[in-house]
């Protein structure tokens, strides 16, 4: 409900915006808005020759080929004259993201095509994991922590497996697994879950601590340091796991004490120390490296137990056959069932992300962004907040709405400002220790057909804000 009325929020206030603008003549179309491309130019204006100033017109006069040439304003880089048949257009600016309409092209092929692969692959493995047993191995084992953070699920619930698979891959970094395990735990908590359309408790403090982001390795965001020939690529690597912890036990905290979780249980006292000793021997051993090692350790973990997951999968699977025939199937029908399961949870999410994507869209190339954008800056540099931390908060205001966008940006800040600089090394803190929450929300609770979310995005932007708040000192401390 509080998403629906925010989504239309952002509509609204874009389009109107888009029709002041329209007439107030800042812009020429709205062409760029339906069908343009990110980073095309903007055509603002167009007018006669007659009408440009004169050193403009003398330049086109002189050019050897007056059906077209492009003049660049002196007084601005950015405004560029096409002359041609008599009129002049006159572009400023880059285009910020897509078009509504090539949005929704990108949306299908490049983002939720390549999702349901991903959902058919591992989906298929949970399958595996849950017909052979190993699935309600792990739910046991774990049963005594979960128990006390998810109060609401019964002991040795499926669920259980799936949400501590989503947590690993997140932790280590596996994108492309930890949504394919977090969408099957929150179809198996919807399973108990009494109001079919409304949030359980459980899902609430799923999605809070899925969407803190505690990684630990930040594979991606070394590799575009690295590409920005940083000195050294995984020095964000500390700060980000530092800045993701604090949100995620922030997150714990708001949620536990909205539901009035027992903090004082043993169980839950033993699994957070046992997590907090894991991150410190983490660090340790990577502190002790050198910058080679860094690099390699960083790159290759990752993938290796990436690895060692599917192969641990397909093994037990294969030493277990038993409970396959058992079940009057087979090993690899299992894996296909598995895999048709996430095709189709990728085809139930799809208009969810279509319609957010589309409306943050409009947001963008509306201006509307890069107006509050502009005024948050503003106001910061007046409190004595230090220009390299202004300069990096385009990525953190972007990062909840959009993964890509707020990439853009980190690219963007260290080509501007250099890998090493601290607004390059802020934005990645930022696009680390963050999820894109309203990304997540659409995709999470739209898979399950939940209206009502309840507190979960009012408790997920707190925590963006607060790893926000965290980063600027964590980096500031750091570098």
């Amino acid at each position: 409900m509080v998403l629906s009325r925010f989504w239309l929020a952002i509509f609204i206030s874009s389009i109107v915006f888009i029709v002041v603008s329209l007439f107030t003549a800042n812009t020429y179309t709205i062409d760029s808005i339906l069908n343009g491309k990110k980073d095309d130019p903007v055509l603002v204006s167009e007018k006669y020759v007659e009408e440009l100033p004169a050193f403009l017109k003398d330049s086109i006069k002189k050019a050897p080929d007056q059906t077209m040439i492009i003049n660049r304003d002196m007084l601005n880089a950015d405004t560029t004259y096409v002359y041609k048949n008599k009129t002049v257009k006159i572009y400023s600016g880059l285009q910020k993201s897509d078009g509504l309409l090539p949005t929704c092209k990108s949306t299908l092929v490049d983002l939720i095509l390549p999702l349901i692969a991903y959902l058919a692959f591992f989906c298929g493995l949970m399958e595996l994991l849950i017909v052979s047993g190993a699935s309600g191995k792990l739910a046991k084992a774990l049963s005594p922590v979960f128990v006390k953070v998810f109060p609401s699920i019964p002991k040795n619930h499926p669920s259980i497996s799936y949400m501590t698979l989503n947590f690993a891959a997140n932790f280590l970094g596996l994108d492309s697994a930890a949504t394919p395990f977090g969408l099957k735990a929150m179809e198996s908590l919807q399973e108990i879950n009494p109001e079919k359309d409304k949030a359980s408790d459980a899902q609430i403090m799923f999605m809070c601590l899925h969407a803190s982001g505690l990684t630990l390795i930040a594979t991606s965001i070394i590799g575009y340091r690295a590409a920005a020939n940083a000195s050294n690529p995984a020095d964000v690597m500390l700060p980000c796991i530092i800045t993701s912890f604090i949100g995620t036990i922030a997150a714990f905290l708001i949620v536990g004490i909205k539901q009035k979780i027992n903090f004082r249980s043993a169980s839950l006292l033993i699994g957070l120390m046992v997590l907090i000793a894991a991150i410190v021997s983490l660090l340790m051993y990577v502190n002790h490296l050198d910058l080679i090692g860094k690099n390699y350790f960083t790159s290759n973990l990752s993938g290796l137990i990436l690895i060692a997951i599917i192969a641990f999968t397909l093994i037990f699977s294969f030493i277990h056959e038993k409970k396959f025939k058992d079940a009057e199937t087979t090993v690899f029908d299992t894996f296909v069932v598995g895999a048709n399961n996430g095709v189709k949870t990728g085809v139930t999410i799809f208009p969810y992300v279509l319609g957010m994507l589309v409306a943050i869209s409009l947001f963008r190339n509306s201006g509307l962004f890069e107006i509050i954008s502009d005024a948050i800056g503003f106001v910061f540099s007046n409190l004595g907040v230090s220009k390299e931390i202004t300069n990096a908060l385009p990525v953190a205001m972007l990062r909840p709405f959009s993964s890509a966008g707020s990439r853009g940006f980190l690219i963007d800040s260290m080509n501007t400002f250099g890998a090493d600089s601290l607004t390059a090394r802020l934005s990645s803190i930022f696009q680390c220790s963050a999820e894109s929450t309203f990304y997540v929300i659409a995709v999470y609770f739209g898979s399950v057909n939940i209206k009502n979310t309840r507190y979960a995005l009012g408790t997920m932007l707190l925590v963006d804000l607060i790893c926000v708040i965290t980063a600027i000192f964590v980096a500031t401390w750091f570098f």
